[in-house]
């Protein structure tokens, strides 16, 4: 018997990546599961089709665009007429750019603060009402290294992910009688397929080896020069919703190889 029989999970940002494996992992411990995300219809359909299928619960998609707060609404609002309830959300959805201080494009930054935290907040604010109802939720929101260091050129990245720290501890709190969680899970650098598109052009332009841009550059700053898989985040954010996890809230769980303990 799964552990979460009966739950339902909407995951933003998880046609791919760190979000479709939390959506993998709670089907596979029997949550139905709504994703949302990018791609392409067939492929979308083709990954949703695999969780009912691979897990024997419902998976439905949702195109919900979430720089925009009335659709994030609509998706909770949707999901709650489809499965009477959302018992898990996921804030995963996020994007990246990164350019000096002087040179960053206004709308980059309006887009990704409105992508990596805003988007958090409209859900939160939307499934929370729902969780109170119930005595039940868990809220988990996908981090960064970057929610406790800076690097440079990424000053709206950063500024999101710092910011989803803050959002996570106050909505922790004023919930903490609720029986509802409120964590985020800050990974390090994690192998993805878009980690991997980026290999050959960064190659070609610092004239580096495969295994020199991997240890050199990517893994620069984790000790332990292993990339986090999307399977151990997603087996993290699984944990934080079972009963086990009760009395973590308002953490920001590091999983990064040791690059925040230096």
């Amino acid at each position: 018997m799964g552990i979460l029989n009966g739950k339902t999970a909407v995951v933003t940002g998880s046609t791919s990546g760190i979000g479709l494996a939390c959506a993998q992992a709670f089907a596979g411990a029997g949550a139905n599961v709504v994703i949302n995300g990018m791609g392409g219809p067939a492929e979308i359909e083709k990954e949703r089709a695999a969780i009912e299928g691979e897990f024997g619960v419902k998976a439905i998609y949702s195109p919900a665009d979430m720089t925009k707060p009335h659709e994030i609404a609509q998706l909770i609002a949707h999901t709650e007429d489809a499965f009477g309830a959302v018992d898990i959300l996921v804030n995963n959805a996020g994007i990246q750019h990164v350019s000096p201080i002087e040179d960053f494009p206004a709308e980059k930054w309006d887009a990704i603060i409105a992508i990596n935290l805003s988007a958090a907040f409209h859900a939160i604010r939307a499934v929370v009402p729902g969780m109170k109802k119930r005595g039940w939720g868990r809220i988990i929101t996908t981090a960064s290294a970057h929610s406790l260091v800076a690097s440079p050129f990424k000053s709206a990245y950063v500024a999101a992910k710092h910011g989803i720290t803050g959002l996570t501890k106050t909505v922790a709190l004023e919930l903490a009688r609720s029986k509802i969680t409120c964590n985020c899970i800050s990974p390090g650098y994690v192998w993805t397929p878009l980690v991997e598109k980026q290999i050959p052009n960064t190659m070609a332009a610092r004239r580096m080896r495969r295994d020199e841009v991997i240890n050199d550059v990517l893994l620069a700053a984790q000790p332990t020069k292993e990339f986090v898989t999307v399977q151990q985040v997603a087996s993290l954010a699984l944990f934080l919703c079972s009963d086990d996890a009760a009395q973590i809230t308002g953490a920001n769980l590091s999983m990064d190889g040791g690059w925040t303990a230096a």
